[in-house]
């Protein structure tokens, strides 16, 4: 198990806010944490301490700027995500980024998008992609989320369909949008049923805020999956020491 820091930008800056909040106009947006430090400056910070893999999101517009300046900061150790299509990605990979992750491309109207999926599998290859299986639970059943978290698709995130995805991306990320920013505790029903299906790289997201969660993250998911962790750590404005975060995964 490996942490997965994340630096999420939005209006150009690194913030932590609750996911189900954003919206097109961004006047209900619920912000846990608004930076004083640019994206850089984070980038460096993970950077410093040898943490790979973890992602940059453009929560809307305007981010840009910000997304390639962490790029540049620490190239080859950050995967980019929010609004990646198959003729934006490049251009990303060649700023520094060692992913893209793609969720809206490929899941449009509501269905998984099998022509845009293939679209950006040639453009940067199945290695460099990670597929971002945002989703929330209903009835039982956990769907993918899209449109800024706000409409379901009917993608259900399971075994088959988790296997059918697996050939073609590198790495899953797969927010549980239910508990995402609330710092209420992981979803482990969720965590418990993708430790049985993945078999190729997974970050888990949502709820974790503390040292006991990550230790319960690791026993439900027997160690198969890593997880990030945003708006509980100290670094941004939570309780959790960052720097407990990133000792606890190195000493397991």
């Amino acid at each position: 198990m490996k942490f997965r820091p994340c630096i999420d930008l939005h209006q150009g800056k690194v913030k932590q806010i609750v996911g189900e909040t954003l919206n097109v106009s961004n006047k209900q947006v619920v912000e846990n944490f608004v930076s004083e430090y640019d994206s850089a400056h984070y980038a460096a910070m993970f950077k410093e301490d040898q943490l790979r893999g973890g992602h940059v999101i453009m929560l809307g517009g305007g981010n840009e700027a910000a997304a390639q300046q962490a790029l540049r900061t620490y190239p080859g150790g950050l995967q980019i995500g929010g609004g990646i299509t198959a003729d934006n990605a490049a251009a990303y990979l060649e700023a520094g980024a060692s992913h893209v992750i793609v969720t809206s491309y490929i899941f449009r109207d509501g269905e998984l998008d099998m022509g845009n999926l293939r679209k950006i599998v040639e453009a940067v290859g199945k290695e460099r992609l990670v597929i971002d299986l945002s989703c929330k639970e209903k009835d039982g059943t956990w769907f993918v989320v899209t449109n800024q978290w706000k409409t379901f698709s009917s993608f259900e995130v399971s075994e088959a369909n988790i296997r059918e995805l697996e050939g073609y991306c590198d790495e899953f990320l797969v927010h549980a949008v239910d508990v995402e920013g609330k710092r209420t505790g992981i979803h482990e029903s969720l965590v418990s049923h993708l430790a049985g299906w993945v078999t190729i790289p997974t970050t888990y997201a949502g709820g974790a805020r503390s040292l006991e969660d990550m230790q319960l993250f690791r026993e439900i998911s027997k160690g198969n999956m890593d997880i990030t962790i945003g708006s509980a750590l100290d670094i941004f404005g939570g309780n959790l020491s960052y720097k407990d975060v990133v000792s606890y995964c190195k000493d397991i």
